[in-house]
């Protein structure tokens, strides 16, 4: 059995000494034409197992590519020889080659120029009638800001008077909240940060409804179970406020992603901070607009800071407009205290997303001039006199006053009668609010489960049992 084992081995590696040495011979006869072809290509052997065509053809991909790399040191050898590529035909468009060592600079030493309309003192830059504003539209935008305004004055002080809890205002981002909602439809889609209460103005909130919802009591849409400032409205496309930073933005490219599949002419906005910016929700969801083509507007507030952070300790790039470039989405940085300048703004970008099926990057240089909310004094880590310089010289609501003025649809006895009126109307619906009793106990479980689950009622139960034992500490208006 040994032996003959040994004879059928001895056997094979023979043959396969024969096979090797019969395909060294071949290899050997189309040397020459290897060498002075343009461009190498497997052999075609035939006549012979299987294994010797595949192995052939192996080696002559292997040694063409050894050629090719030899060929590049001896080009002047020969004429016939391909020139060397300039560029690369690579998945996503072609890259061109260049010998020189260049890294992409990190300077910030030109830095993207900022839109503007509107000069400090309320005079136009470019022809008005580019613009396509009416009388009608300017004052409309003008009352809105007057109005957002003194809203939050009156609702900052209701919470230092303790009768609403917290509170967060826009001062100095008037023109952002209004300037932009003029320019949208009703069927776009909101997605909000927490700084943009004046969209909500625009779309028809009411002053009681605001009011409702600071005091949380059952009127309120969230039945009581958000803070202050997380507004919501089904009815005007308003998605309700989270104070969680950037996760509304991955949210509003889903939706619009959705917009696109059901051939909607609309789109969705989302509104976020320079801080927002720096999440991962927010590269996430850029890039993922870019690529699927959704139609949605990224609207950045870039204000300076973030609470207490400054935006030098947040990046080193050029602010957030240049972000869209790396992802390949159109981008504009805009004065955000011009409110002509956002309106243009976002007016045509709302037409590229739609028409053009692209998401679009919206970067508004402002101020917060106010504290980033009752919970937060910014004179702690601002200068004083910065705030100031901001609230006086460039606010965006005496600007655009400045500017209504100057057309002759508007005048102090206006003004006056009209900061008077909102006044008023605040005044009464927040005597309005605190009257209206709590949401019931029963609110805080449902709109959740269709049956609530065992672990549910018996919170509740729970809750019922503590409230029962220690009514004193309750308020009497939260109906059991």
């Amino acid at each position: 059995m040994a032996s003959s084992y040994l004879s059928k081995s001895k056997h094979m590696i023979m043959q396969s000494l024969k096979s090797k040495k019969v395909l060294m011979s071949i290899i050997m006869r189309h040397t020459s034409f290897v060498t002075n072809s343009q461009f190498c290509r497997p052999f075609h052997i035939q006549n012979y197992a299987d294994s010797s065509v595949a192995l052939s053809r192996s080696f002559g991909s292997i040694y063409c590519e050894r050629r090719l790399h030899t060929a590049t040191s001896v080009s002047n050898k020969s004429s016939t020889e391909a020139p060397s590529r300039q560029e690369l035909d690579f998945p996503g468009g072609k890259v061109k080659f260049t010998p020189k060592l260049i890294f992409t600079s990190s300077s910030n030493n030109e830095r993207t120029r900022c839109y503007r309309v509107l000069d400090e003192d309320g005079q136009l830059l470019i022809d008005s009638d580019s613009l396509n504003i009416t009388k009608e539209l300017a004052v409309n935008m003008y009352t809105n800001m007057v109005t957002l305004q003194v809203m939050d004055t009156i609702f900052y002080e209701a919470q230092r008077q303790g009768r609403i809890s917290f509170y967060l205002t826009t001062i100095g981002e008037e023109a952002i909240n209004i300037a932009s909602a003029a320019a949208l439809n009703i069927n776009d889609f909101i997605f909000p940060q927490y700084r943009e209460p004046g969209v909500l103005l625009w779309r028809g909130f009411s002053l009681q409804e605001f009011a409702n919802q600071v005091f949380g009591n059952k009127y309120d849409y969230g039945k009581g179970r958000q803070m202050p400032i997380h507004y919501g409205s089904k009815k005007l496309n308003y998605i309700t406020v989270a104070s969680t930073v950037a996760t509304q933005i991955p949210h509003a490219v889903g939706a619009a992603y959705s917009m696109k599949m059901d051939k909607q002419y609309s789109c969705t906005v989302t509104y976020f901070g320079d801080g927002g910016s720096s999440t991962g929700d927010f590269h996430a969801a850029l890039n993922f607009a870019a690529v699927m083509e959704a139609p949605v507007i990224f609207f950045c507030r870039n204000n300076g800071w973030a609470i207490s952070t400054p935006i030098n300790d947040q990046l080193r790039s050029d602010g957030i407009v240049v972000r869209g470039k790396a992802y390949g989405v159109p981008s504009i940085r805009v004065d955000g205290n011009d409110a002509l300048a956002v309106y243009s703004a976002v007016n045509d970008a709302r037409k590229m997303a739609i028409e053009q099926q692209t998401p679009v990057l919206i970067e508004a240089l402002t101020y917060r001039a106010g504290h980033h909310s009752t919970s937060d004094d910014s004179t702690k880590y601002r200068p004083v006199d910065e705030i100031e310089w901001w609230r006086a010289d460039q606010n965006p609501v005496t600007r655009f006053r400045k500017w209504i003025e100057t057309k002759g649809w508007w005048s102090d006895e206006t003004e006056s009668e009209h900061r008077s009126n909102i006044r008023k109307q605040l005044s009464q619906a927040i005597q309005a609010a605190e009257r209206v009793e709590k949401p019931p106990v029963a609110d805080m479980f449902n709109d959740v489960y269709d049956v609530p689950p065992k672990n549910l009622s018996e919170q509740e139960a729970l809750l019922r049992k503590t409230i029962k034992k220690h009514i004193h500490e309750y308020q009497s208006d939260v109906p059991m």
